[in-house]
C-alpha cells in the first residue's frame, strides 16, 4: 500500500513513538512482541545504560500519556506541574526498587506483552526457587564454564518456560526471537553468550 506523501508528512510531524502501539479505536495499548518491546526500550534508553531516567524518562512519560489521546496533542502540551505529578504517581507504581529510574524489568511490568515472553521477566516466576534455576542452568552449562552459548540459551529458555507454565507451546520462531531479545538485554559484554551473573538478573 503506497503512502501518500501527505500522510507521510503527518507521521513525521506527530513523531510520538508510543502512538503506533495503541489501538486506533480504543486507544488501549496493543500487546507487544518481544521485538517491539525492545524497540520501545532502545528508543527511550538513549544512552544505552540500561535505565530510562532523567530526560529519557520525561520523554517517555510525555509520549506515553499523550499517545492515549485520539487527537494529535503534542507532548509539549503537558505542563511541568502535570509532568511532576505524573512522574511521582508513575514511579510509585512501577519503580519497584525505588531507585528513581526505570529498568527493563520494570518497563516489562508496565507494557502489555506476549504472555510467554513476559514470563521470562516475572519476579514471581513460578520457578520455585533459585535452586530450580541453578538445576536447569547446570544442565545447559554442561562444561561448567559459567556460560551458556546462544543456541544453548534457546533450549534453556524453552525449558524455563515449560517449567514455569507446564506447557510446551512455544514456537521455534518465538524462541529465537526471545533468545535474541534476552541476549540484547542481558549480554552486557556482547560476547553472544550469557554468563551466570548476567542471566541471574
Amino acid at each position: 500500500m503506497e503512502q501518500s506523501p501527505n500522510n507521510k508528512v503527518h507521521l513525521e510531524k506527530a513523531q510520538n513513538f508510543m502512538r503506533q502501539y495503541r489501538d486506533p479505536e480504543s486507544r488501549e495499548l496493543k500487546k507487544l512482541s518481544a521485538n517491539q518491546f525492545m524497540d520501545v526500550w532502545s528508543h527511550y534508553d538513549r544512552d544505552g545504560n540500561g535505565y530510562i531516567e532523567g530526560s529519557e524518562l520525561d520523554g517517555f512519560l510525555k509520549e506515553f500519556v499523550s499517545s492515549a489521546n485520539a487527537t494529535d496533542i503534542s507532548p509539549e502540551s503537558l505542563t511541568d506541574e502535570m509532568l511532576v505529578e505524573l512522574k511521582s504517581c508513575f514511579m510509585e507504581a512501577y519503580d519497584d526498587n525505588q531507585d528513581g529510574k526505570i529498568d527493563i524489568r520494570e518497563l516489562a511490568q508496565l507494557l502489555p506483552m506476549e504472555e510467554n515472553f513476559l514470563l521470562l521477566f516475572r519476579f514471581d516466576n513460578p520457578l520455585e526457587s533459585s535452586v530450580e534455576f541453578m538445576k536447569i542452568w547446570r544442565e545447559y552449562d554442561s562444561d561448567n564454564s559459567g556460560y551458556i552459548e546462544a543456541d544453548e540459551l534457546k533450549n534453556f529458555l524453552r525449558d524455563l518456560l515449560k517449567e514455569a507454565k507446564k506447557i510446551n507451546d512455544v514456537s521455534e520462531d518465538k524462541l529465537i526471537e526471545y533468545t535474541d531479545t534476552m541476549l540484547r538485554v542481558f549480554d552486557a559484554n556482547k560476547d553472544g553468550r550469557l554468563q551466570l551473573s548476567e542471566m541471574a538478573k
